[in-house]
């Protein structure tokens, strides 16, 4: 059936996602996996962290199953909450061993709902909602950061891609950088284009 497909598809491409979350953090110090790359301090530790508890409140206590594990709350008010970052007193292992038993507890609750079945959402608009929801709701968000932390390994250390076994393909550092210098001239000779048209569509331009 189109349902039980579906499910199982949606299910695959989360557990492939995380993996590849996972393999960002793969051979990086331990300052690097947690400093802040971004002025609003994005790290790779911390998405992994925040998508730990992401999966466990999701699979979990929006179907009546809660996770096991202590998690902040949802509606914490506090800005600067460490759902986003790891503290000097979490591990490395810590945080890695709980994106994993989250992920485990996540599983059993997708392989034992049918994927219409209810849950609630109490911080959504429109709380009712059904598994089908959830599974495209979290794969959604593990694939958005795991865009971030594309871009945040990349300034790191140069590698991309969603698998390690592919990271050394990507193209040596003078061909890396002739094409930033490429596509350098290409915006500038764009915004020159753009300059050049606006200013001769100005009033009073013969």
């Amino acid at each position: 059936m189109i349902d039980d497909f579906a499910k199982q598809y949606l299910h695959n491409e989360l557990r492939q996602i995380r993996e590849a979350m996972l393999w960002k953090l793969d051979g990086l110090s331990e300052y690097d996996v947690r400093r802040p790359l971004t002025a609003s301090g994005t790290n790779l530790l911390g998405l992994v962290k925040h998508l730990s508890f992401g999966e466990a409140r999701y699979f979990g206590e929006v179907f009546g199953r809660p996770f096991p594990e202590p998690l902040p709350r949802w509606d914490d008010p506090d800005p600067d909450g460490t759902d986003m970052w790891a503290t000097e007193h979490e591990t490395r292992e810590e945080v890695i061993g709980r994106y994993r038993r989250a992920a485990e507890h996540a599983d059993a609750t997708i392989d034992a709902l049918a994927v219409d079945a209810p849950g609630h959402v109490p911080w959504w608009p429109r709380p009712d909602v059904k598994l089908f929801n959830i599974l495209v709701h979290v794969v959604a968000e593990t694939n958005r950061h795991a865009g971030h932390a594309d871009i945040l390994r990349e300034q790191l250390d140069g590698s991309t891609g969603a698998w390690a076994e592919y990271a050394h393909l990507e193209p040596d550092q003078p061909t890396l950088t002739a094409r930033r210098a490429m596509i350098e001239r290409a915006a500038r000779a764009a915004r020159a284009a753009r300059a050049a048209r606006a200013a001769a569509d100005a009033p009073g331009t013969v």
